[in-house]
């Protein structure tokens, strides 16, 4: 999505964009920390709650599942109430995907795993499941892996609504006008990928962690799309209603004012 930002494609006049790769939990920790080192940043919105005092959501940017989204695998086909009692691998609990687990199972056991790792540990028999994300929810049953439950699904059974994982956030103390500036070059900016997507994936695969260009293809396709440009009025209901399901469990500690910044 930031394809055209990152090339040049897409510019704003007066501004400078510099770009930082780095893994979601460490994005999320450095926004709550609030160390001005980002002005925008990639978060998950169970993060939000302990940001939003120093960032609004940008209404564009966001990855949304449709029905689908982070996954519990696992070597044997438990079932749901089954997998309740077991130890789960999670890629950390400032993401949506514990968030969602912990709404789904709030008594549920976990440890912290770095993403890439939760598969080849749930196969080497460290962890009797795990909660992917990314890449690993198209290729798990590769490793012998059984699919327990998909978050996303569970979710638009129960509440209608899409699974919104991700979104982009931006520092208010940029002001309006700026704020306005950049949401419009970033939503530019995601409509030249779109428009060009062999490219912008050819580019993004760059980054990418082995990862088969077919599959690739398949996951983006996933998480960046029309709703990638706007949620729409049903995804930001579901961001209210997933983060004030998540306060009143008490999985999210502080009271979360949803704020979406044009």
């Amino acid at each position: 999505m930031f394809y055209g930002l990152a090339t040049n494609r897409v510019s704003v006049p007066g501004l400078r964009f510099t770009h930082t790769l780095s893994d979601i939990q460490s994005l999320n920790q450095k926004a709550i920390e609030g160390d001005g080192m980002y002005d925008v940043t990639a978060i998950s919105f169970h993060a939000y709650p302990y940001l939003q005092e120093k960032y609004a959501l940008m209404t564009c940017g966001g990855s949304v599942g449709e029905g689908y989204g982070p996954m519990i695998v696992a070597p044997r086909a438990y079932s749901e109430s089954e997998i309740k009692a077991k130890k789960i691998a999670v890629p950390g609990k400032l993401t949506t995907a514990y968030l969602a687990l912990k709404i789904f199972g709030p008594e549920i056991e976990t440890e912290v795993v770095p993403f890439d790792q939760i598969i080849p540990r749930v196969v080497a028999g460290q962890y009797e499941a795990g909660l992917i994300i990314h890449e690993g929810q198209l290729t798990y049953d590769r490793s012998g892996l059984y699919r327990i439950l998909d978050l996303g699904k569970w979710w638009a059974q129960n509440t209608g609504l899409p699974l919104p994982l991700g979104g982009n956030a931006i520092r208010r103390s940029l002001g309006r006008e700026l704020i306005s500036s950049i949401s419009a070059a970033l939503r530019d900016s995601i409509q030249y990928a779109l428009d060009h997507r062999e490219e912008a994936l050819a580019y993004a695969m760059q980054f990418a962690r082995d990862l088969d260009p077919q599959l690739a293809d398949r996951f983006v396709g996933m998480y960046v799309n029309e709703r990638t440009l706007d949620y729409g009025e049903d995804g930001k209901e579901a961001i209210r209603r997933l983060l004030e399901m998540g306060y009143r469990a008490g999985i999210i500690a502080v009271a979360p004012r949803v704020e979406f910044a044009e």
